[in-house]
């Protein structure tokens, strides 16, 4: 059934691409105010490039969304199925991508602000393993909203147990400490780093986090065994 859609909407995509979108002449001043960055939320961007006097869009790993052209400022994303216009703010005199209204063409919304080029979100930090600033980003969103899917404590587990897996010891216990300090109440993410420790023979770090993790939880019974274990060896 997903498929189904999914195809359904490709050849919509491709019918209305065809079919409806305008050839425009953008200016050069069009195109240097409208290119770059636009933030589409906590931990996404939208991209807006011109090639060959064509418009397109970097959006959620897509790399060449061609969207309907409207008129000069107007385009509609089929993946997005939202109707976007290139705008400026009277007051602040700042750009945005709004969304235009499904009923009235003549009003929109100031929705996604036009940020530096050089702007990266935390997970473009994350993906760069400039781990300080990627935490920096991360503590920032929650901040704003504590149930945030972009903080998700069971994700930053996963994704260091993939870094373990592949064996990059050092970028999986960054990545633990991060979830550490996202979550400095969860006794998972002490037993996590400390699972990490351990596998990289560091047995003092393992036993302090796992002792953190105990005290957090006395029924974490790894925990509990390595402390056990530990503190017998060292006495």
């Amino acid at each position: 059934m997903m498929k189904s859609k999914l195809l359904l909407l490709i050849l919509v995509s491709t019918i209305l691409t065809v079919s409806c979108s305008k050839n425009i002449n953008y200016s050069p001043e069009h195109i240097e105010n409208t290119s770059g960055r636009y933030l589409y939320s906590a931990d996404e961007v939208i991209d807006v490039y011109y090639q060959d006097n064509k418009l397109f869009v970097k959006w959620r790993g897509a790399e060449k969304i061609e969207p309907v052209i409207l008129d000069e400022n107007t385009f509609f994303m089929v993946d997005m199925y939202k109707k976007l216009r290139f705008v400026q703010h009277p007051e602040t005199k700042k750009r945005y991508l709004g969304v235009v209204s499904e009923e009235d063409e003549t009003q929109f919304t100031y929705d996604y602000l036009k940020v530096a080029d050089s702007f990266k979100t935390p997970s473009m930090y994350l993906k760069e393993h400039n781990f300080e600033k990627a935490l920096e980003g991360f503590l920032e969103i929650k901040k704003q909203d504590s149930t945030s899917i972009f903080i998700e404590e069971r994700e930053f587990n996963s994704y260091g147990y993939e870094l373990l897996r592949k064996k990059q010891y050092d970028d999986a216990l960054e990545v633990f400490k991060m979830n550490v300090a996202l979550y400095p109440e969860s006794d998972n993410v002490y037993d996590s780093l400390a699972d990490a420790y351990l596998r990289t023979g560091d047995s003092l770090n393992a036993y302090n986090n796992y002792k953190k993790a105990l005290e957090l939880d006395s029924g974490n019974l790894r925990a509990r065994k390595y402390v056990s274990n530990y503190e017998k060896q060292d006495n």
